[in-house]
């Protein structure tokens, strides 16, 4: 038995031998109204602006943060490579000075109290990181 093949502006599915048109998603004739896809160029355009002014300022801040961890992770290195000759105590504000030779020590006695080359003062915090004190 030989099938019948229909035109091809008749919309018909062979495995569900069925009329189909009125379910596709688009248009299946040739009277059917044109299909013009938006133009989301602009909306494109505007939101690319957007979301590259969210990552500027989030790396500026992972940045800014790199660059305040860096800076804490000197002053450590700094005060632990300091000679004193006392165990810190956490919390109490302690004083770095340079020495004649360039050396560094770490002194309990204020700026004000002597006259070495002061350095910058720190305080030791519970998690064993020095912090300077502005």
């Amino acid at each position: 038995m030989k099938k019948e093949k229909k035109p091809d502006y008749v919309v018909f599915d062979e495995e569900a031998q069925k009329y189909n048109g009125s379910l596709l998603p688009y248009a299946s004739g040739v009277a059917a109204p044109k299909i013009t896809p938006p133009d989301v160029t602009n909306w494109k355009n505007t939101n690319i602006v957007s979301a590259n002014n969210q990552f500027k300022s989030r790396y500026d801040d992972i940045q800014r943060q790199y660059q305040e961890m860096m800076e804490q992770f000197e002053y450590n290195n700094l005060v632990y490579a300091a000679k004193y000759s006392f165990e810190p105590i956490t919390g109490k504000i302690y004083h770095l000075y340079r020495a004649k030779d360039e050396s560094v020590f770490l002194s309990l006695i204020s700026p004000e109290e002597c006259n070495f080359d002061f350095v910058g003062s720190f305080i030791l915090g519970p998690d064993k990181m020095w912090e300077k004190v502005k």
